[in-house]
């Protein structure tokens, strides 16, 4: 279990969603339990039809639950009546992937939707339109529609419509995913900021492991319609324990790997300052030639985490230096066979 800090805003209670159609009932979600603490940025991640979806969807009944129970700071929403759940959603806003903006409206006016359903007045809401959208960078744009806007530009769109009912949390489904490379990029910066300066709790569910690393403080790993694991993004990265885990953050390259006829070691990267050469200073420290047969690491917040198997002359006096040096570094080092991988 991850050691929490802070007061939860979500929490998911043995939640399942079920759907019945004509060939059945199809089995969404099972036994769903996690906390969203204020103020953090938490990634779900899993394969194309593991429930992710369907999970930020029931965060705030947009999908009703089959059973458990959602709390929203505290409140079950289950319990809570048709006005009070309104005023609830108004306070999560939401991006989509494929950003839902309203055609026939500019973009100031499609800013100021929820407003209107929310029955602001008129000249406020137009007031604070304007002031997201200068905080998106799109101030410019208010008289434009969205067949004029790139892709980028319209989930900018997107995020201000989102924030403009003062939401306490920010549930982003795949909202980078129809976004190059660059686009997305400046997107999640920019979801950064918004959580660092206005300490609005964000939820991003996507398939794209390097949005994960990017951005977020925790991730749950969602495989099979069930949690497979949760926790910080640096540790379950270093140390995947589940299976989908594993093939979400390593990949099946280390089975394809040929090996020599040394020892093989698998070293974990956990905390360490990516930019210190660990192998470097092994090879220079216990003169021992290391091969490296396969490497899944990564750069999150300037630390490294992920894993690497290296193979180890079948020398005892060798090994055992590389092995003491490891241990003196706390890099955590275990002997694997080939069969273990």
């Amino acid at each position: 279990m991850t050691e929490l800090h802070g007061e939860s805003i979500i929490r998911l209670c043995g939640l399942g969603k079920e759907f019945k159609g004509a060939q059945g009932a199809v089995r969404a979600l099972t036994d769903i339990n996690l906390e969203i603490i204020k103020g953090e940025i938490f990634g779900i991640i899993g394969l194309s039809g593991a429930g992710k979806s369907t999970l930020v969807r029931c965060m705030n009944f947009l999908e009703t639950p089959t059973e458990g129970e959602v709390y929203y700071d505290g409140r079950p929403l289950s319990e809570m009546s048709p006005g009070e759940l309104r005023r609830t959603r108004q306070s999560m806003g939401m991006i989509f992937q494929q950003f839902n903006l309203l055609e026939q409206r500019n973009v100031l006016r499609n800013v100021c939707f929820p407003m209107e359903i929310a029955g602001t007045p008129k000249a406020e809401a137009r007031e604070r339109a304007r002031g997201l959208l200068k905080l998106v960078g799109l101030l410019e744009k208010e008289a434009a529609y969205p067949v004029q806007l790139s892709g980028g530009q319209k989930q900018r769109v997107a995020i201000a419509r989102a924030m403009a009912t003062n939401p306490k949390v920010i549930l982003c489904d795949e909202a980078t995913s129809a976004l190059d490379p660059n686009t997305t990029k400046s997107i999640l910066e920019l979801l950064k900021e918004i959580n660092q300066r206005m300490g609005i709790t964000i939820v991003i569910i996507t398939h794209e492991m390097s949005v994960i690393e990017a951005i977020c403080d925790r991730v749950a790993i969602i495989g099979d319609s069930r949690i497979a694991e949760i926790g910080q993004v640096s540790r379950i990265f270093a140390g995947p324990k589940s299976k989908i885990g594993r093939q979400l953050i390593l990949g099946d390259a280390a089975k394809q790997v040929e090996f020599g006829d040394g020892r093989l070691f698998r070293i974990t990267f956990d905390g360490l300052a990516s930019s210190e050469p660990v192998i470097s200073n092994v090879i220079l420290a216990c003169k021992v030639p290391v091969n490296i047969m396969y490497a899944a690491t990564r750069d999150i917040k300037g630390k490294a985490a992920g894993q690497m198997i290296i193979e180890l002359p079948d020398n005892e006096a060798d090994i055992s230096r590389v092995l003491h040096y490891l241990d003196r570094a706390k890099v955590p080092c275990e002997e694997v066979g080939k069969n273990e991988l």
